[in-house]
């Protein structure tokens, strides 16, 4: 190989090593911008925090991180809670009570119950100082719920048959390969008691109610917003002018910028709608694990695990 040959070759690994470089750069400036257009309220602002919570509630690190951030961020002198939600894992509801309480520690924090806020989603509502609702707004569903699935007919039909061998009687019950035994249909009512009780003192303890008129809503029923003011699920009807008032009696501002706090979301690059984090997935050809693409295709509650707090779970 010629002198020329090998400059040329050389000259061509230095511009592909310049624009792979170039690529990453360009990503990581991407994932960087993303980030901090999610938290605006960084730039030292005083202002009232809103984050949205909706569709199904489950366990959710970066919401919970996100509550944090407002938590201990000075600048923001209060929280809406925007919720839409149907429920979801009654462990998904508690965690996010819980940092909703945190944040109320250090400033109000207002539940905002838009077009739906049942189960779970009461749950997270509960936290708020304050619960305002539309008139028509649908809330309440106070409940739990533990499913599972039999395909022991269908693997008869197909000539299927699935033998065992465990250590307890319990193990792994309930299980979809044969009718649960009295023994499991109790564990599993137990567990269901339990949680529903815990759900029930905390709606007691939040909306200063007897716990015996908590038990008589707390049958599944769901109510809208003027029904839920009347029994004192809710404190108020409206919006957002509602919402300030409130704010204006806990000492915020009425003229303070409402900053949403969102996660971090689907950017532009060069003008092309993509996250951040498919980004670097393309550059450095991380694949998707098959249960995200399950999750995808089959929807989310297909992949609610634990104990279920949601109105409608099987049904779209």
């Amino acid at each position: 190989m010629d002198q020329s040959a090998i400059a040329d070759r050389r000259q061509l690994r230095r511009k592909l090593t310049f624009w792979r470089v170039a690529a990453v750069l360009v990503a990581a400036i991407a994932a960087f911008a993303a980030i901090a257009s999610s938290y605006p309220a960084a730039s030292g602002q005083n202002h009232v925090a809103r984050v949205s919570i909706s569709g199904i509630i489950q366990d959710d690190r970066e919401l919970l991180e996100r509550l944090d951030r407002i938590a201990r961020n000075d600048n923001a002198k209060a929280l809406v809670v925007s919720i839409t939600s149907p429920g979801g894992t009654t462990y998904g509801g508690e965690t996010i009570f819980k940092a909703l309480r945190r944040v109320a520690e250090k400033k109000p924090v207002v539940s905002d119950v838009r077009t739906l806020a049942a189960s779970a989603g009461y749950m997270v509502a509960a936290a708020g100082d304050r619960i305002v609702a539309g008139e028509s707004s649908i809330t309440g569903s106070i409940g739990v719920i533990f499913q599972y699935p039999q395909v022991k007919d269908l693997m008869d039909k197909v000539g299927v048959s699935l033998d065992e061998i465990k250590s307890a009687p319990l193990k792994a019950e309930p299980s979809p390969f044969h009718p649960p035994s009295e023994d499991a249909k109790a564990m599993i009512r137990r567990m269901v008691d339990d949680s529903f009780a815990w759900f029930v003192d905390l709606v007691a303890d939040r909306r200063k109610l007897p716990r015996e008129d908590v038990l008589k809503l707390a049958d599944g029923s769901i109510y809208t917003g003027r029904q839920a003011l009347q029994v004192k699920l809710v404190d108020a009807l409206g919006g957002d002018a509602e919402i300030r008032d409130y704010l204006e009696t806990r000492d915020v501002a009425r003229t303070l910028p409402v900053v949403d706090y969102e996660p971090p979301r689907r950017t532009s690059l060069f003008g092309i709608g993509i996250d951040s984090a498919d980004l670097l997935k393309g550059i450095f050809d991380l694949g998707t694990g098959s249960a995200d693409v399950l999750k995808k295709l089959g929807g989310e509650k297909l992949f609610l695990d634990g104990l279920v707090s949601v109105w409608q779970v099987g049904r779209d």
